[in-house]
């Protein structure tokens, strides 16, 4: 276990040492579906963004046009909620509902310090380049709005 690791929301950090162990290829994508099934509790809200959304949103070079959002809570956490528009976009829904899950609410200097490579700890390092772009390009959109979020408060 990587040392860098330690200060990013502990739910991520349980599911990452989840992921260590998981040396099978079928197991592991049985378990990314069971994560992408998960996707609904962390999918945007009506009140929240309608399409067609902002661009403003898009994660950049994801081949699932992927969709983020990040709100502030009372307690200056943010919340995070996401769209996945390829119904195809089972990594990418993953992906989502990891984060969504494990950094809505977290403090924002945990969530800034994830970094974007968690990706091949989740899908393994034979990812395709396109695929592990867009999908650290997910986790960058979230840490990008923890860290711009520290930055107005100093």
């Amino acid at each position: 276990m990587s040392a860098h690791l330690s200060s990013i929301p502990p739910k991520l950090q349980d599911l990452l040492d989840d992921f260590a162990f998981i040396s099978d290829r079928t197991q592991r994508q049985d378990y990314l579906i069971d994560l992408a099934d998960k996707f609904s509790s962390v999918r945007v809200t009506p009140d929240i963004a309608s399409r067609p959304y902002d661009e403003s949103h898009r994660v950049p070079a994801c081949e699932s046009d992927a969709f983020v959002w990040a709100q502030e809570n009372a307690d200056g956490t943010l919340n995070f909620r996401f769209d996945v528009l390829n119904p195809q976009g089972l990594s990418a829904m993953a992906v989502c509902s990891v984060l969504g899950e494990a950094c809505s609410g977290a403090p924002l200097a945990q969530v800034a310090a994830i970094p974007s490579d968690i990706v091949f700890t989740l899908f393994g390092k034979d990812v395709s380049m396109g695929k592990g772009q867009g999908l650290m390009g997910i986790v960058n959109m979230v840490t990008y709005e923890a860290r711009r979020r520290l930055q107005a408060e100093s």
